[in-house]
This record gives C-alpha cells, structure tokens and sequence, in this order.
C-alpha cells in the first residue's frame, strides 16, 4: 500500500467516478483502475462497487476512506513541515446544517487562529451529506438537531457511521420572519397563525425524507411553501416576504437585532441540537477551541 494509491481512492470518492478522478489525477483510466485495484487486494477491502452509473462506496469502503483520510493529511503537514520547509498549514472542517451560530463560531476561530498559512473548510448543507461528511472524515465534526420525530431515524444512521452525538443545547421552537411579517408583534404564535403565510425550508436533496429535514414538524401539509438551499436565500425571503421558517431561536443578533425576529411556537416540542463526531474522533487543538468558542456563543444568546 502506497501514500499514492490513498490519494487516488479519495479522489475516485469525491468524484464519484474513475473516469472523472483519471481526469483530474492526468492518468488514464485503466492505471487507475489498475492501481485501485491492487489496493483493494492488498487490504481485502472492496472500497468500491461498480456498476453502469459511476461508482459507489461500500460501507467497508467509507472506513477505510476516513482512515485514509488522515494518512494523507499527515503526511501533507510532515512535507510542508520537512520537506518544502514551510510554515506547518493550519487545517480544519466542520459541517453543520444552517445555524448562524455555526457560522459566527467558524469566523471567530478564523480571526483566533487564521496564522500565516491556513486552510479552514465550513461545510454547509443538507442533513445527509453533513453526517456523511464526519463519517469519512472529511469534516473533523458536524453540527445537527434531533427531535422526539427524528431521533429514532437518525441516531440509526448515526451508529451505522460510527458516529456519536453530543448535545452542545436544547431550546423551545421559534419562527424566525422578518420584522415587517404580520406576526412579527405577536410574544408567541400557534400553528394555526402559520397557515396563512409562507413556510420556508431547506432543500433536502435525494435524502429529501422527513426525518432529513431541518426543520421540525416536517410532515404538516402546507398551502404556500417555499424550498431553497441557502441561507442567505432564506434570509432575503423572511425579509422580502411574509414567509417563516422554525428553528431554535438561537440567532445572531446582527440578524435579530435588525431585520430577522424570532418568536416562540406553541408546540409541545424540544429541539436539541449537538455536535456529531467519529467515535474514533480525537480532536485536535482547532477543534477542542471551535467547540469553546461554539458554547460561548450559544450561551450568550441564549442568555440574550
């Protein structure tokens, strides 16, 4: 087993394709081929299966990945250490699903640590690819909510990645909507105040089921919903329209304290919401202090 044969079965796993990763490594297709399977033998591992449309990974696969992962890391920091002689590169991931709170630790971290060279990755998206990007270790961490709806579904998935949640807190349901939204000078709101008005979700992909969502009650029918990816799109939508989304409350208060209000939900529900890590996990100097400055954050809105 070679570093090289590593780097090119991540490859072939962040493009789904050995014919896109032959193009990118500037190889052809059959030494790639070739080589990964080699690998393959040497571990008696199946890292991939094929068939018509690409590539998929196998479970067995997804391990190995995440451990590979690492070898190649290191060895990147013991070239630019050792070899090109430069200042060691700082490095970290984290993915989350769409909290601000996330977002403003990440950039606190930067401004801490950022140094002279520095790679920082914030990872922000559906459910789904962010569970999947700690099981392979692509992201040193993840940020996720359960609920009494999802729980059972996704703490399933998560011990099928190796995966271990930790509660960072728990919070009541808010609508988040803009300060001109007809709600906006209500203390609470009940869902029957909701059905008038546009309910704004995040986009869920392939892993589009219920229990993906980030948002809670995800199965009532609504007359007017609107689906985007982003969070600057959801933003613009809860400011330019009537539109809501539920979430904790937690909200930055360059957000809350100008255009964006959150307003409790009358709902009998509990949002815990907590970092998901590998149970391999070992974190590292940038992680133990993004999760110091994540607590700080979170317990001063909260307290705010």
């Amino acid at each position: 087993m070679t570093l090289q044969q590593l780097k090119y079965v991540i490859e072939v796993a962040d493009k789904g394709s050995i014919t896109e990763a032959a193009k990118s490594l500037f190889i052809a297709q059959p030494s790639l081929s070739a080589a990964i399977h080699d690998l393959e033998e040497e571990t008696a591992t199946t890292i991939f299966k094929r068939n018509s449309r690409g590539i998929l990974i196998t479970p067995e696969g997804t391990e190995f990945l995440g451990y590979a992962r690492q070898v190649v890391q290191q060895a990147a920091l013991i070239e630019e250490k050792y070899i090109a002689r430069q200042a060691v590169k700082q490095r970290f991931s984290v993915s989350t699903q769409h909290y601000s709170f996330t977002s403003s630790a990440f950039v606190e971290l930067v401004r801490a640590q950022g140094g002279e060279a520095y790679e920082f990755i914030l990872r922000e998206g559906k459910t789904y690819e962010t569970i999947n990007d700690v099981r392979n270790l692509r992201s040193e961490m993840g940020v996720i909510y359960l609920s009494n709806f999802n729980e059972v579904v996704i703490r399933k998935t998560l011990r099928e990645a190796n995966l271990i949640f930790s509660e960072l807190f728990s919070a009541r349901p808010h609508i988040f909507i803009g300060r001109s939204n007809p709600l906006a000078g209500k203390t609470s709101v009940t869902l029957e105040d909701l059905v008038p008005l546009p309910c704004l979700t995040y986009e869920q992909g392939d892993q589009n089921a219920f229990y993906f969502s980030e948002e809670i009650l995800s199965t009532l029918n609504h007359n007017k919903s609107i689906k985007v990816t982003d969070k600057s799109s959801i933003i613009d939508l809860m400011v330019g329209t009537d539109g809501y989304t539920i979430s904790s409350g937690i909200c930055p208060a360059y957000l809350r304290g100008e255009e964006i209000i959150s307003i409790p939900l009358e709902v009998d529900e509990i949002i815990r919401i907590g970092v998901i890590t590998h149970k391999d996990y070992r974190p590292t100097p940038l992680g133990e202090q993004y999760l110091e400055i994540l607590h700080r954050i979170v317990g001063g809105m909260q307290a705010g």
